[in-house]
């Protein structure tokens, strides 16, 4: 049987001069054997590092299932720009608070597996404070965030430090039924008693049963419209810089009381104090209210083709006290990296991608959301599609913070439980406020002494 020469023994030489060519024949195909093995391992070698290196690195972000499917097209776009990239989204509950947990779960037992944090602006002083976000500041120049509102912008600052990119924004806003304004000859409302008023008008016409929607249930949207309330009274929650409350002022009491007379005066339904954003959207949407308090989200809904009042709803500025302001409360996410990220510069990219105009643009057509950048608003593209979006940007730019302190979800849950009580009827209002003004006092008073 035949056997290839290279696998047997070498001929012994015998010092001739024909043994000594037949060794060296046998040496020459065994080292051109052992070169060519070599070659082979070498290449499997460098195209298993070449194929490893040109896998993308993969980058994690937590959303709600509700957002991962309205703006998987972002992330889309961001992959085919950038192959080497691949963003893994992991989809959590719709209650912005219980993801707001899972990120805080993650961080506080260490090796959290998110590189981004898409956050709401309620929670970037918490995370900032705990030391859970990249400090973007030297990152992002001045000429980057010229074209974003500046609100958004100081919404993603913590001690003058920027964390997040802001990529959607939102601000309070007063719904009302222009054609039943026309109707009763009035003009939209500025104060309080304006919009009691002709509340009450066009209730005892029959024109509308309800005057007046609002949030009133014990939860974050609570806090949002009391903020709007107390802010065009006059008053003021808590004061970032010198950490004072004024939950126990006057002014106070007269943001509790006008939101207590439209329900004593059967302005809003008596089961106000138990509304949500849809609650009230929907009730609105009926037709059987004249003004609402929502976010921007609820006006496409309210003149889509199967809404009974399309054409029918105009919106403005909040009202306000006699003399005082309009205050709508800052809304909106953005999206910041994790300081233990290990593929910074790739989450970075993300973040500044998803804040970029051509992205913003795409989120704005595609789900109508209010973009953070102001020239969008002009932009004809979004305003073929959304013709009111000049308008919204005056009310944008006017939106005013909630707190921006680090001990902000415990300071929103004091007021929260006090102002349910006082708006029920549970407790006496002065009374509720005064506990709830010395709770978020201690509240402050123990961090600032831990912090020092």
């Amino acid at each position: 049987m035949a056997t290839d020469s290279s696998s047997q023994s070498p001929p012994r030489p015998h010092h001739g001069k024909n043994d000594w060519t037949s060794l060296h024949r046998w040496l020459l195909r065994r080292w051109r054997f052992a070169v060519l093995a070599i070659g082979v391992f070498l290449a499997v070698v460098f195209y298993g590092v070449m194929a490893l290196s040109q896998q993308p690195v993969h980058i994690t972000m937590l959303m709600s299932a509700l957002d991962s499917a309205q703006e998987r097209h972002i992330v889309e776009a961001f992959e085919a720009k950038n192959p080497d990239i691949k963003v893994d989204i992991i989809e959590g509950p719709n209650a912005s608070n219980l993801i707001e947990d899972l990120y805080t779960s993650s961080f506080l037992l260490g090796g959290s597996p998110y590189d981004l944090v898409y956050m709401d602006i309620v929670w970037l002083p918490k995370f900032a404070a705990a030391g859970w976000l990249m400090d973007l500041t030297d990152r992002i120049t001045q000429a980057d965030l010229a074209d974003f509102i500046p609100e958004t912008v100081e919404g993603s600052r913590y001690n003058d430090r920027l964390y997040r990119m802001p990529v959607r924004t939102d601000s309070g806003l007063l719904y009302y039924r222009e054609d039943l304004l026309q109707q009763a000859g009035a003009q939209p409302p500025e104060t309080f008693s304006d919009l009691i008023n002709i509340s009450q008008q066009l209730q005892k016409s029959d024109a509308a049963d309800w005057g007046y929607v609002w949030q009133g249930r014990q939860y974050e949207g609570l806090s949002a419209m009391f903020v709007e309330v107390l802010e065009g009274s006059g008053g003021f929650w808590i004061n970032p810089e010198t950490l004072e409350v004024g939950l126990d002022r006057p002014e106070t009491q007269k943001a509790i009381q006008f939101l207590k007379d439209t329900i004593n005066q059967g302005i809003s339904p008596p089961g106000v104090t138990t509304y949500q954003e849809e609650e009230a959207r929907r009730l609105f949407q009926s037709g059987q209210a004249v003004f609402m308090r929502n976010w921007p989200y609820a006006l496409p809904l309210a003149n889509a083709d199967d809404s009974p009042i399309k054409g029918k709803v105009g919106f403005k500025p909040m009202v306000h006290a006699q003399g005082q302001q309009s205050a709508g409360a800052l809304g909106g996410w953005g999206i910041g990296v994790a300081k233990s990220s290990t593929h910074p510069e790739e989450a970075l990219r993300f973040a500044q991608y998803y804040a970029s105009e051509e992205a913003q643009r795409n989120l704005v057509l595609e789900n109508g959301y209010l973009p953070t950048r102001r020239s969008l608003y002009t932009d004809p593209q979004v305003v073929q599609q959304y013709s009111y979006f000049p308008r919204m940007l005056p009310v944008a730019e006017s939106a005013t913070l909630r707190p921006p302190v680090a001990q902000y979800a415990q300071a929103s849950d004091i007021l929260q439980r006090y102002l349910s009580a006082a708006l029920t009827g549970r407790t006496d209002p002065e009374q509720a406020m005064r506990d709830a003004a010395n709770e978020t006092r201690t509240l402050l008073n123990r961090y600032s002494a831990s912090r020092s």
